[in-house]
């Protein structure tokens, strides 16, 4: 399994903007603001969008108001929302919003690799990870469930225990696996994580590809990957060159990049692979998503004005790639600043003053051939 022969796998985004984003920045945003932007996110073109997390304000308080934020945001037809819960009591104040927020359908297990982190996280030790397991697999089996989510978290290194070993993964798969098994349910997705941005393309792809070799019925890949490191998107990308048509791919994605984890030591420097930058990598790749580039440039754009500061994406700053009629103007003058590279979106007057240092205006007998091509076409 060295790569794809036969086409690409399907691949799901789910925008985590609003929860994984919004839980390391300021506290002090306003609910209308948040608002503002779930909304503006909804009419990208996304199908899965996190609109938060039902956890205590005392430790979380950016999450302080998710009740009155999906009371007034407005839903679009088509699009599903969920909302992260730890425990029964965020799993009750999610309840009441449904079918407004989507609950899952698959029961997911998950155990951390470095005991260290979910100690901070969550108060609990591997041990107990493991410990509780069987008794959640028991009540989710007598619920109904059919299906299970097997997660590694923390998956491939530590800011406190440094790297983990492919071994160490896929002990702790092979753990989760058996205890499903035991229930008589074969898991089919297999969820990594990497809250401290230790992924690497070569691991995340050993990793994906020894899985699948050794439990074939894992058909689902869903990827939460870090970008602290500038490697997340990369090592997305591996995956998807992996995968085949048989696979579907998660990858959680944040507006902007956007995110990061309190405990892991790294804050808002954590960040997220950018929703932008990865449609249009998957769009260029031919895989179309049915989302709005030019939508989520202008979401991210506003992201940066609720959050207050400049956010991480790199397709928001410089553009999606110019074509046909959004090829540039032969003879703009010189562009330096951010401001002025926002031209592919505000229009020329973003530039206005600026040098022309060539005598004549620019032109080219090979770009007269794509513009008369074009008319002809």
């Amino acid at each position: 399994m060295t790569g794809r022969t036969d086409g690409p796998p399907t691949v799901v985004v789910i925008e985590e903007g609003m929860r994984e984003g919004m839980q390391i920045e300021s506290a002090g945003i306003a609910l209308d603001d948040k608002v503002r932007l779930l909304d503006a996110l909804s009419g990208t073109g996304l199908r899965n969008i996190v609109v938060g997390s039902f956890v205590s304000p005392r430790w979380v308080p950016q999450m302080a108001e998710v009740e009155q934020l999906i009371e007034r945001f407005t839903p679009v037809e088509g699009v599903t929302y969920t909302a992260l819960v730890l425990n029964a009591r965020g799993a009750e104040r999610r309840a009441a919003f449904e079918p407004r927020i989507t609950a899952p359908g698959a029961v997911r297990t998950q155990l951390h690799l470095c005991d260290v982190f979910v100690r901070r996280n969550t108060g609990r030790s591997q041990a107990d990870e493991i410990a509780a397991m069987p008794a959640a697999i028991a009540a989710a089996v007598a619920s109904g469930r059919t299906d299970a989510v097997v997660a590694v978290n923390a998956a491939w290194g530590s800011n406190w225990l440094g790297p983990f070993s492919l071994e160490q993964r896929l002990d702790l798969i092979e753990l989760e696996v058996e205890a499903w098994r035991e229930h008589g349910i074969e898991p089919r997705t297999l969820w990594l994580g990497d809250p401290m941005s230790w992924c690497t393309p070569r691991a995340v792809e050993e990793t994906v590809e020894a899985a699948l070799q050794r439990w074939p019925a894992f058909t689902r890949v869903h990827l939460h990957l870090h970008d602290g490191r500038g490697l997340a998107l990369l090592s997305a990308y591996q995956v998807l060159r992996l995968l085949g048509p048989e696979h579907t791919l998660v990858v959680d994605t944040s507006i902007g990049g956007m995110g990061g984890c309190p405990y892991c030591g790294n804050g808002r420097a954590t960040r997220m692979i950018p929703t932008e930058d990865f449609v249009h990598l998957l769009e260029l790749e031919g895989i179309a998503t049915g989302i709005d580039v030019d939508a989520l440039v202008e979401a991210a754009h506003l992201a940066e004005e609720v959050v207050g500061h400049e956010l991480y994406g790199h397709v928001s700053k410089a553009g999606p790639l110019p074509s046909g009629d959004r090829l540039y103007d032969m003879d703009m003058p010189l562009v330096e600043t951010f401001e002025q590279a926002q031209h592919f979106r505000l229009g020329p007057s973003v530039y206005d003053g600026c040098p022309r240092p060539w005598k004549q205006p620019v032109t080219s007998p090979a770009r007269d051939a794509i513009d008369a091509a074009k008319g002809t076409s």
